[in-house]
């Protein structure tokens, strides 16, 4: 066993080595240039789109609003990546990967509204009557390659049982049970519970759900986290000119870090980007596709704003607290491995906590309600994916015995030991990419035309 977990390790790093990096950041950078910097000259249209207007007169053919869609794309984003993620680069790659996470991000907006774009341009009616698209159709529909199509939807069913399913509940149940001494079972036959009546509804369902948890946690967090930037208010121009400087510096070992290359901070901050903010994956546009419009570029809009949020803002103020605390370099333990003292940091969401402990009385509850909310909203926005991908597959006919087994994994998540399935839906969760990555290039054109059809109207 222990042969062949080294063995998914291996295979996972190469998948999400530097090549598929390179091309999710390139791919991003390549859209950006086609489509004249998107994201910064249509930024604020977007955000109203999102947040004031919500929907345009015509924007009936659809089963959600543009609001529900975008919510329920962030709710499967905006999770443990955005606490733990953003700890973990900063442990390894030193605070400097902060700004190659920004740079994910600014490129994925570009990557977020290409993917919507196509979503809704190739998007189908189902048997139920509801609409069904993502990058399975796009593939396709737009390229006629079906069984790339077939391949990302594969890729795409598998990983939603593993990174948007088991795994989210198992961090719920291990936070529950270190901050409350809750067991896990009694996590999971709550969590189950709770997901049931929500998941088995459909996307109607989840839609109202996300669009009413999602901007509630999100202000939670972001509230918690001003507190404590505010609280070292003096301190925050410093640690930004500290963050930019230290992204093309090597970091000198202190504390409980051991020091980072340029490289390690770059490796990290793209990789740990990505996972947040899942530009270029091909899962958010599975939600962009149910949204009510007239039009592919007014979703696309709305949609590039979640990498806004994701990343831009979230990610951004939890490693803005890990630097003013000072929380990165504190010492953990110190272990002596063959005769060599070893010095051991805080990572992960164990850093964040520390970092908000240190930052404002109860901030360890803050961190623990936030993954607990992430994590469950995660479980949400990712059972409509891996529905999609399911229907993609076998039709409608399987979906309400999709719905109770994914409920189902949702228990067994909490209660088993899962680093096996972290690593084997990492893996998956990067291989969905190389099919979607394919279809935004070859496609194009496409995006440019449309984008074009709605600003010159």
């Amino acid at each position: 066993m222990e042969t062949f977990s080294n063995m998914i390790s291996t295979i996972d790093g190469w998948v999400w080595g530097p090549p598929l990096l390179i091309l999710l950041v390139g791919t991003g950078l390549w859209l950006t240039i086609c489509l004249r910097g998107i994201q910064f000259t249509k930024l604020w249209r977007a955000l109203y789109l999102a947040f004031i207007k919500r929907k345009e007169e015509g924007d009936e053919e659809g089963d959600i609003t543009h609001f529900q869609a975008l919510m329920t794309a962030l709710s499967a984003t905006v999770g443990t990546g955005n606490i733990a993620g953003v700890a973990t680069a900063i442990a390894i790659g030193g605070p400097g990967a902060l700004v190659w996470m920004w740079l994910t991000g600014v490129v994925g907006m570009a990557t977020k509204y290409a993917e919507a774009v196509l979503a809704v341009k190739f998007r189908v009616t189902d048997e139920n009557g509801e609409m069904a698209g993502g990058p399975m159709y796009y593939i396709s529909r737009g390229l006629n390659m079906p069984w790339l199509g077939t391949l990302f939807a594969v890729f795409a069913a598998c990983a939603a049982f593993g990174i948007g399913n088991m795994t989210q509940s198992n961090s719920i149940a291990d936070a529950v049970e270190a901050t409350f001494n809750i067991p896990v079972w009694i996590t999971g036959i709550t969590l189950m519970g709770l997901s049931a009546v929500v998941i088995l509804g459909g996307i109607k369902s989840i839609a109202r759900v996300t669009s009413i948890l999602v901007p509630i946690m999100i202000v939670f967090y972001v509230l918690a986290s001003l507190y404590i930037i505010g609280m070292h208010y003096a301190e925050v121009p410093a640690a930004l000119m500290f963050i930019i400087k230290d992204a093309f510096t090597p970091t000198a070992a202190t504390g409980g870090f051991a020091g980072a290359s340029i490289m390690m901070a770059v490796r990290f901050g793209v990789a740990r980007g990505v996972f947040s903010n899942e530009s270029g994956l091909g899962s958010a546009p599975i939600a962009a596709a149910a949204a009510q419009t007239k039009h592919p570029v007014t979703q696309a809009l709305v949609s590039m704003t979640q990498t806004f949020i994701d990343t831009l803002v979230v990610c951004t103020m939890t490693g803005l607290i890990i630097v003013l605390t000072g929380s990165w370099k504190l010492v953990k333990d110190v272990q002596i491995i063959d005769g060599v003292e070893k010095v051991i940091g805080y990572s992960g969401a164990e850093l964040t906590t520390k970092a908000f402990s240190l930052g404002m009385p109860g901030g360890d509850f803050v961190v623990t309600i936030g993954l607990i909310l992430f994590a469950y909203s995660t479980i949400l926005g990712w059972s409509y994916y891996g529905e999609k991908a399911m229907e993609y597959l076998f039709g409608t006919k399987l979906l309400i015995p999709y719905r109770i087994l994914f409920v189902a994994l949702i228990f067994v998540g909490a209660i088993a030991k899962l680093e096996l399935v972290w690593n084997i839906s990492d893996i998956l969760n990067g291989l969905m990419a190389l099919p979607n990555l394919i279809g935004l290039l070859f496609l194009t054109p496409v995006i440019i035309s449309e984008t074009k059809n709605y600003f010159n109207k």
